[in-house]
């Protein structure tokens, strides 16, 4: 149970389903509640594509390319801190990062399942739980990141109601929540590398 709250809660802060509902609705404005959800279905099954190929062979990326899990750590969780800090900051960092763009098929694919939801925040995350998970560990993070997708469709095609009934400002102080998590999570994830790579 302990692990299983804390693989949704990385991967609920790192994916924010809330906060990236502003985003879907200006990437899909003014188009038809059915077009948006096939817009939204497909966005969420290509981010669970990525991800998951990011868990099942990432271990062995690790072995092609010599990598270490203490520098993998490291890293990730400078990288995890670097999105929550910039959350905290209201900076727009280079997974939320959005310029003028305009709908087009395209941007189902780019930059909404990649980067938004599956950016290399989130594969960091997925990949650290796992690079030493026994069998149980690694299904239950593949449900989880299931679970967290599922729901970030949900989120999607019921946008336009989630921001009534939350309000803008809701929505940032959510923002401003997560980004604390992760900025916590980044922290303890480079600690963990630290006392790896020094054997602490």
């Amino acid at each position: 149970m302990a692990y299983s709250l804390t693989v949704f809660t990385a991967f609920f802060a790192i994916m924010n389903p809330i906060v990236n509902i502003p985003i879907f609705v200006m990437l899909t404005e003014g188009l038809e509640q059915k077009k948006k959800r096939e817009i939204a279905k497909t966005a969420n099954l290509v981010a669970f594509a990525i991800i998951l190929a990011f868990i099942l062979i990432g271990k062995y990326i690790f072995e092609i390319f010599g990598l270490t899990i203490p520098a993998f750590k490291i890293f990730g969780g400078i990288l995890v801190f670097y999105i929550g800090f910039g959350m905290l900051q209201s900076n727009k960092n280079g997974v939320h990062q959005l310029k003028d763009t305009v709908y087009d098929d395209g941007v189902t694919i780019s930059p909404l399942a990649i980067p938004i939801l599956a950016g290399p925040g989130t594969i960091v995350t997925a990949m650290n739980f796992v690079v030493k998970a026994n069998f149980l560990q690694l299904l239950i993070t593949i449900s989880i990141l299931a679970l967290l997708v599922f729901l970030t469709y949900l989120a999607f095609i019921n946008s336009n109601h989630i921001v009534k009934i939350l309000g803008t400002k809701n929505v940032v102080i959510i923002e401003k929540i997560m980004g604390i998590i992760l900025g916590v999570f980044g922290v303890n994830m480079l600690i963990e590398g630290i006392k790896l790579a020094f054997n602490l």
